[in-house]
């Protein structure tokens, strides 16, 4: 198999399988998953939900974080060292990152996009409070691991998974590129910096990652990607096309993510139960690639065809609409439960998302029985199915936007046929099993090849 083939193939009769829920041998080998969060954000959540699977399925996994905010005893938390010294030099290390950021970065905003350097106050402090592990599974790790110093640490015969949650790992710097497509030929002239210029920032970063992962052997790392959109992001890399891809989705607790009765949700939120229901989900609100903007403007041409919308937003910071669409504002929420008497209580999600990986926001909303209308791009695709669990419409189009709202707001007996399509398709695709199931393969897999190479 080449190394830049997408599917994972196993031959199942050659290899033991790491899953001891599948009837394998006792001893499974050890999983660390680092990843700066356990829960905050939509990468995190994927994470723990990931390493959750994986403990369900018998397999001894673990996550080590920056910050836990979970009392799972299985998520341990890293502990920067204190003595005297190692405070100094990590202060140290810290305002020199910050010397290189400040001038060139926009404060961080509720809408401004996320930008990250490859360097980290905490270099190589984190490596020894590792947990022991046959593979190690990186997560999203901006602000924890310091690249050259992590990186530069590891053995030939060390095997990591990345799950990539984003395009960091082989940018200047941004999760998302929005479309400037720089992270091809070396970033610079970066449109996401205040200081830009042809050897700004993100080319000072986008070249120190290429010479890290140059020294690298492609057994050393396997990538996997959550949707088929970001492992072609990842060939495309002069950074990392060279290495091996799989495209593993995002997996869900089926049981906790189902239908809801639609009047006791509604009831429970305060949503009047005769509107027609369009919900919005993000982690951040105001933030661009969201695309809540182009919302607004989609539900400013279809307020007069649907006299009863009404808009419902979950996430951080409530949103300004003013007093021409009612609104309820129901704020960030965690809970698994309480997310899915949300989506069960509307007619449709809406996913705007101008760039976008595979957001969880839609996996639960079609677990629950709603269906989506949103813009092809990104990881949107592998989950809606254009009229079959919901709507595609072209990027960026406001008004195509709002009419496949009013058609499917209009028609409720389609509308119901696809929520049904979505609640299968869920259960066919996206469980956390079946995700958890297909690591295993993959760890299989990875651990197999070190030991007949």
């Amino acid at each position: 198999m080449s190394r830049s083939t997408i599917p994972l193939e196993l031959d199942g009769h050659e290899q033991d399988d790491i899953c001891p829920s599948r009837g394998t041998r006792s001893g499974s080998p050890k999983v660390v998953h680092l990843s700066t969060y356990d829960i905050a954000g939509g990468a995190a959540r994927a994470a723990y939900r990931l390493h959750d699977g994986l403990r369900k399925a018998g397999v001894d996994s673990s996550m080590f974080v920056r910050e836990a905010r979970t009392t799972d005893s299985s998520v341990i938390k890293f502990e920067p060292t204190k003595t005297f010294c190692k405070r100094a030099e990590r202060r140290i290390r810290r305002e020199q990152i910050d010397r290189k950021l400040r001038p060139a970065v926009p404060p961080d905003s509720d809408t401004v996009e996320p930008f990250r350097t490859d360097r980290s106050e905490y270099g190589l402090d984190i490596l020894p409070q590792l947990p022991p592990y046959d593979i190690l599974n990186l997560h999203w790790i901006a602000d924890f691991v310091d690249y050259p110093s992590f990186f530069g640490a590891f053995s030939k015969n060390t095997r990591i998974v990345w799950t990539l949650h984003d395009m960091n790992a082989f940018t200047g710097g941004c999760h998302y590129d929005l479309g400037c497509g720089r992270y091809l030929s070396e970033c610079g002239n970066c449109p996401q910096l205040l200081a830009a210029g042809p050897n700004d920032l993100s080319r000072e970063i986008w070249t120190r990652k290429k010479s890290l992962f140059d020294q690298l052997s492609e057994e050393q790392i396997h990538f996997a990607t959550p949707s088929t959109w970001l492992a072609e992001e990842v060939h495309r890399s002069p950074i990392l096309g060279r290495f091996p891809v799989s495209v593993i989705p995002y997996g869900l607790d089926l049981a906790e993510f189902a239908p809801r009765d639609v009047g006791s949700a509604r009831e429970v939120f305060g949503i009047p139960h005769e509107a027609k229901v369009i919900l919005f989900v993000a982690d951040g609100l105001p933030l661009f690639r969201k695309g809540f903007e182009v919302l607004v403007r989609a539900l400013e041409h279809i307020r007069s065809w649907i006299p009863e919308l009404h808009l419902v937003t979950v996430g951080h910071n409530s949103p300004d609409l003013g007093r021409h669409i009612p609104h309820s504002y129901l704020g960030h929420i965690n809970s698994d439960r309480l997310l899915s008497n949300i989506y069960s209580a509307a007619d449709l999600l809406v996913i705007p998302s101008l760039q976008d990986n595979l957001p969880n926001t839609v996996l639960e909303s079609m677990a629950c029985g709603t269906p989506a209308v949103g813009f092809e791009v990104g990881g949107i695709p592998d989950m809606i199915q254009h009229r079959q669990t919901g709507l595609l419409v072209a990027p960026g189009e406001a008004r195509a936007l709002g009419a496949a709202m009013v058609e499917l707001l209009q028609n409720p007996e389609r509308r119901r046929a696809l929520g049904a399509n979505c609640r299968q398709h869920a259960l066919n695709h996206f469980s956390l099993e079946e995700q958890a199931e297909r690591y295993c393969q993959l760890y299989t897999d990875i651990l197999h090849e070190r030991v007949v190479g």
